[in-house]
């Protein structure tokens, strides 16, 4: 594949991105305890709770038609805890948790269907269905700030933020300065509740607001007639839009106020950006580092973090795990994952919490769990 790093660009003298070395510094050691065979079909998605401090040893997974909840114990145990089947012929790509206002724990899913179940964990039941995207859900997330705020992200080229409260779709974002092409991933700012970025197939990453609309949000939850006759509103126009990649662009997640995304072109970018003008959406780019990826050239490869952003892990076509240090510069890579045995494309890891175990999910139905042994006398 011919160099795309030459496409026009210059840098000032010592602003060119920093990009890591592949040489594991080998300051993490992980090891295997548990590999799950969860049934044949592809797990597209793995994901600890991070939302509840009883639960953040709980992860979900979506493979197939199936949601099914587990828990890491000790000696690298994973329990099931609950397992839920659609009836339809559905195939998950996606899984977020989310929270009630009284604190339930909530499972939101969405796949080729376009419909998003959200289950309550704590009754084990469903508790709603959201029907309004036209295409599959590539990706759901959580407003930490708000839990039971959700966006998701669709091949209809649109993103729509739900109550799972109530119901109710309060904003699509969508239209004029929307995606071209299948919206791949989606994230809330962790500190700026009003901030969103996504991307997708058009290659381009966009920052959409939500300060101007956020009327509409807090009249999700008090709304007392049917989610259908909520005054749903268009969001138009991002307030930053940006080609920072030239391929398709599958995972992007925020590191404060900087972003980090991801392409087929076998990397992660650290970047920053600067908005210049919110109306029209135009802004610059800082690329400030590179985090290579290789075998990672197929989409729907997602990394995670773990909560204090420490780390970033994610798998490759080839079964393997690279696990970047997120806090250093020049990059380092902590260390490499392989198993003989794991060579199906990772779909998804899951970081937990402080980032001592690390899961995979991967295209032949199977769960990885490594744990950190690096403090350890084994």
């Amino acid at each position: 594949m011919e160099d795309k790093g030459k496409k026009g660009k210059t840098f000032g003298l010592g602003c060119e991105p920093v990009v890591g070395s592949l040489a594991p510094a080998k300051k993490k050691q992980y090891r295997i305890t548990n590999r799950l065979q969860e049934g044949q079909r592809p797990i597209y998605a793995v994901a600890f709770n991070f939302l509840d401090s009883r639960f953040l040893n709980v992860f979900v997974t979506v493979g197939g038609n199936r949601i099914t909840v587990y828990q890491c114990l000790e000696g690298g145990i994973i329990a099931v805890l609950q397992s839920y089947v659609d009836e339809d012929d559905e195939a998950f790509y996606t899984v977020s948790w989310a929270c009630s206002d009284k604190g339930s724990p909530f499972i939101v899913a969405g796949g080729s269907k376009g419909i998003i179940r959200v289950i309550d964990a704590g009754r084990e039941s469903i508790y709603r269905s959201f029907i309004g995207h036209g295409n599959p859900i590539n990706e759901v997330r959580t407003q930490t700030l708000k839990p039971s705020l959700v966006i998701s992200a669709s091949r209809d080229e649109s993103l729509r933020l739900w109550n799972t409260q109530t119901g109710i779709c309060i904003l699509i974002f969508a239209g004029a300065g929307g995606h071209r092409n299948e919206v791949l991933s989606v994230d809330f700012h962790p500190s700026d509740i009003y901030r969103v970025c996504s991307c997708g197939m058009d290659t381009t990453v966009k920052i959409w607001s939500i300060k101007d609309f956020w009327t509409y949000v807090e009249k999700s939850f008090t709304w007392t007639d049917l989610p259908s006759k909520f005054p749903t509103k268009f969001v138009q126009h991002p307030v930053y839009s940006a080609s920072v990649h030239v391929n398709y662009v599958d995972c992007t997640r925020w590191l404060g106020d900087f972003i980090l995304s991801k392409s087929v072109d076998d990397e992660i970018m650290l970047w920053e950006p600067k908005v210049k003008d919110e109306i029209t959406g135009t802004g610059a780019v800082d690329v400030l580092q590179k985090y290579p990826i290789p075998s990672c050239d197929i989409w729907f490869l997602k990394f995670s973090c773990d909560f204090h952003f420490n780390i970033a892990t994610v798998g490759n076509r080839a079964g393997q795990i690279y696990v970047w240090e997120l806090q250093s510069c020049p990059p380092v890579l902590a260390t490499k994952l392989s198993h003989p045995q794991s060579n199906s494309p990772i779909r998804q890891t899951a970081t937990s919490f402080d980032g001592s175990t690390i899961l995979s999910c991967t295209e032949d139905g199977t769960i990885w769990r490594w744990d950190d042994v690096s403090n350890s006398s084994t």
